[in-house]
């Protein structure tokens, strides 16, 4: 199929230049000849790629690009200036809203090509690296969540059937070790739902833009007592209380304490679980002069360089050889919730030694 590309440029006789030499190298080129005409035109005809004049009528290049950097079926498209202000200033403002390229005027016409090629090329790999990951999130799904899901619901099945079929000759404590083990599992698949609508329910308000901006608006929140009060709770959880250090310094940051319980909660389980009794699990943090460093660390299993790059998603490493309740999602979604707030998360480690997960949070007024 033929490449689309749409010129929106002032100038009749650039347009027409830069229009016609498309053409004649294999391309469909459409025209506008101002921002906002440029804009509706990128709208209904979805282009491969958007060359753009910087100094327009009824809306500059800049504004173009913002206007559709803020939707969603224009956010992705390949965006590159036709400008004579070719300055630091106005590229990094281009670059700061998104621009993929800047070619000054005057250009030769081998010039503009080699730009659309470049730029076309690098979209096509980016495009083709995104349905390898969306295949292999695909794959992952596909193979984890049957069993994440039957293997609470078989435990379930399996000893609710015990009691109807046996009541009669069982004990009042072996009726209520059968109520036990029904409870915890569905407790267990009951996560497991809950991981996953929260995790998709995360990455569709990371995909829109005004969601976005209104989770980072969030009010503050003091972060010692909190997460001091989180962490115990988890180790009690795990009946490692003892194993538990707690060090953190009093500040407030920008995310909600639901959201800052599940991420704690979250690393801290994987902390705990993937640890023996009696080594330690600490908590620390701090500020600094505009984040908060929370810092996790326990003496585990650990990671290598591999697994860590790898992390994702309905991960979960050495299955074979480790029994891992839960879906695999804790570290995704603890991970996401840190990125749609506005913070940053990194993982240290090493195999069966130690690993270190380290978030950074917005400090409030920051």
């Amino acid at each position: 199929m033929m490449q689309k590309i749409l010129v929106i440029e002032d100038t009749p006789d650039v347009r027409n230049l830069i229009t016609d030499t498309l053409k004649l190298n294999g391309f469909e080129a459409v025209a506008a000849e101002d921002g906002e005409a440029g804009i509706q035109l990128a709208l209904s005809q979805l282009p491969d790629l958007i060359l753009c004049d910087v100094q327009m009528p009824r809306k500059d290049g800049f504004e173009v690009l913002a206007d559709l950097r803020g939707r969603a079926a224009t956010a992705t498209i390949p965006f590159v200036f036709l400008t004579g202000q070719a300055d630091k200033f106005h590229m990094r403002q281009g670059m700061n809203l998104g621009a993929d390229d800047f070619l000054a005027k005057p250009f030769m016409l081998q010039e503009l090509m080699a730009a659309v090629n470049a730029r076309l090329k690098k979209h096509k790999a980016i495009a083709v690296r995104a349905d390898q990951k969306l295949s292999e999130l695909r794959d992952s799904i596909s193979l984890a969540l049957p069993h994440e899901l039957m293997t609470p619901l078989n435990g379930i099945i399996g000893f609710s059937s015990i009691l109807m079929a046996d009541s009669p000759t069982l004990s009042v404590s072996d009726i209520s070790e059968f109520a036990q083990h029904i409870h915890e599992s569905a407790q267990r698949l009951q996560r497991v739902i809950e991981n996953f609508l929260l995790y998709s329910q995360i990455e569709l308000t990371a995909a829109d833009p005004a969601k976005l901006a209104a989770l980072r608006n969030a009010d503050p929140v003091t972060i010692k007592d909190f997460v001091e009060s989180v962490a115990e709770r988890r180790a009690a959880n795990f009946k490692r209380s003892g194993d538990l250090i707690v060090d953190l310094a009093e500040s407030c940051i920008k995310i909600p304490y639901p959201k800052l319980e599940k991420i704690v909660g979250e690393l801290l389980d994987n902390a705990f679980k993937f640890s023996t009794a009696g080594s330690p699990v600490r908590i620390q943090g701090k500020p600094d002069r505009s984040h908060y460093q929370l810092r996790i660390t326990d003496r585990g299993r650990g990671l290598t360089p591999e697994q860590i790059a790898a992390l994702g998603a309905h991960m979960q490493f050495e299955r074979r050889f480790y029994e891992q309740q839960g879906s695999g999602l804790g570290f995704a979604i603890a991970r996401r919730l840190t990125e749609v707030h506005g913070g940053s998360i990194t993982v240290h480690s090493s195999p069966n030694q130690q690993t270190t997960i380290e978030l950074f949070f917005p400090l409030w007024g920051a």
